[in-house]
């Protein structure tokens, strides 16, 4: 049976709380560390993989741990989450990745609240979150419907941390998270004004995703 609602969507909100600051955190660290804008890219990747690995494993057996409302409306799409459940889940995400980065700024003495002026919404940007997105619910979905769920941490894991290098973007695949990071103007912020295409390439993603799961993995 699965947990009560209430408890599914405190694990969201934490989850993604927890995630926001160690994505925002672990930037503001790096650009703190190191004058080098490759390390800095790399240690917050590293960060980031290892955070997503070990978060999963703790609210996954509560929530599924989405974090992301993409993966959410998939797997509502999919049957998996109840559609009365997909509002409160997507609201418990996007909440706690505004506190988690409001979190992340308090832990190093900056002002809780600072918007970002990190402009990234350029094309390279926009088809780097579409193939960012697309990637992430393929590896979430493809082990969960071939009977592989315990593999889902560790890999979500790599494939984020890979995604840091291999989009233009630096992944954030998630509307979240990109909503979250708009209250730091720091290292991983990104600017109000490239949020809703930043939003709207990653629903394409998941879009595209959703009919290559059905068409790759059809039960």
């Amino acid at each position: 049976m699965p947990s009560p609602l209430s408890r599914r969507l405190l694990a969201e909100f934490l989850g993604s709380a927890l995630l926001a600051a160690v994505v925002i955190g672990s930037g503001i660290a790096a650009q703190r560390l190191s004058a080098d804008a490759g390390l800095q890219l790399l240690e917050n990747a590293a960060a980031t993989a290892a955070g997503l690995f070990a978060l999963i494993l703790i609210f996954g057996p509560v929530s599924g741990a989405h974090f992301n409302p993409v993966v959410s409306l998939v797997d509502a799409a999919f049957g998996g989450l109840r559609r009365r459940d997909l509002v409160p889940y997507i609201a418990a995400q996007v909440t706690g990745c505004v506190a988690g980065a409001v979190l992340a700024n308090a832990m190093f003495a900056l002002a809780a609240v600072s918007i970002s002026t990190h402009h990234r919404a350029s094309p390279a940007h926009l088809l780097s979150e579409v193939v960012a997105t697309c990637g992430l619910l393929l590896v979430i979905f493809s082990l969960v419907r071939t009977g592989r769920p315990a593999t889902v941490p560790a890999a979500v894991g790599a494939y984020i941390g890979a995604a840091y290098w291999f989009t233009s973007s630096t992944s954030f695949a998630n509307p979240a998270i990109t909503a979250g990071r708009v209250f730091s103007d720091t290292f991983a912020g990104i600017a109000p004004a490239s949020v809703p295409t930043f939003v709207l390439a990653q629903l394409a993603g998941g879009l595209a995703a959703f009919g290559l799961i059905r068409t790759l993995y059809p039960t």
